[in-house]
């Protein structure tokens, strides 16, 4: 075994029963673990504006089930079963503790992590997580059209509209939208999109973001954009309730701090985990 170290850069698959994952690695093997989960029809791609402010860190970028490179099958969509492929992941790279970051529905998934494995997850940091179900505002009348049967399945076909529409509500600030987001959005299946869609309802529908959070004692720092126009801004001030939280609201940003203010979103995020890994 023996050999120097080196970065782990590159992108791999991981072989996994029920669908195989795709993952971008970069930094030192032996530096700690940074997780980084996207949100609905994200992708890898979309932590790209941060990645050279990160400082020294082993970053995981994971594609989830559906989105991405990864396998789109028929099921496995529900976030405590993208959890538990991520958890399968981190055991193959042999990474037993992490640091872990969430996107919008990624803040779920790796909420979920923590609730399976507490002592895998050393911190959370959510980034444009809602709280609860009833904070979702639509992302826009496609984004609303796809959520109906048979109409949704017809606009899919079209889907270059729904793509421009669901972007809109995505970003506040003008950003350039890199083409990999948008072939991205496009490899998605109908099925993958609302199977996720649906899933992050009803993990919030169970248990509210702050409950489950306040359960797990663990580190949290919630980023959110101040005009955000997937979820009610307001909301985010329920996550004051959790123990050991942390939130930082950025003025004039909207759900996607990594492209509308990368450096001050990489910089939160750089310090936060820090301080974690240093007790």
């Amino acid at each position: 075994m023996g050999g120097p170290l080196r970065e782990a850069t590159g992108d791999r698959i991981v072989r996994l029963d029920g669908g195989d994952v795709h993952i971008v690695e970069d930094g030192p093997p032996t530096a700690p673990a940074l997780v980084r989960i996207h949100g609905t029809a994200g992708s890898t791609h979309w932590w790209d504006p941060v990645m050279p402010m990160l400082g020294v860190h082993r970053v995981v970028r994971i594609d989830l089930l559906g989105h991405g490179s990864s396998a789109k099958p028929a099921s496995g969509y529900s976030v405590p079963d993208q959890a538990r492929r991520i958890g399968a992941v981190l055991d193959r790279l042999g990474i037993g503790h992490a640091a872990v970051v969430g996107h919008s529905l990624g803040g779920m998934v790796a909420t979920s992590l923590a609730e399976q494995q507490r002592d895998l997850v050393r911190s959370l940091t959510l980034i444009d997580t809602g709280p609860r179900d009833d904070a979702f505002q639509l992302d826009g009348t496609v984004g609303h059209l796809l959520r109906v049967p048979v109409i949704g399945q017809l606009l899919w076909r079209l889907r270059d509209s729904a793509i421009r529409d669901g972007l809109s509500t995505a970003f506040t600030r003008p950003v350039r939208i890199p083409d990999q987001i948008i072939a991205d959005v496009r490899g998605m299946t109908y099925r993958s999109y609302t199977s996720t869609d649906r899933a992050s309802s009803a993990y919030l529908r169970e248990r509210a973001m702050p409950e489950r959070l306040s359960g797990l004692g663990l580190p949290v720092m919630v980023i959110h954009g101040a005009r955000d126009k997937r979820w009610l801004p307001a909301s985010y001030e329920s996550y004051a309730a959790v123990p050991r939280a942390g939130i930082e609201r950025l003025d004039g940003v909207g759900h996607t701090p990594m492209f509308e203010e990368p450096a001050r979103t990489a910089a939160l995020i750089r310090d936060f985990v820090t301080a974690g890994t240093a007790h």
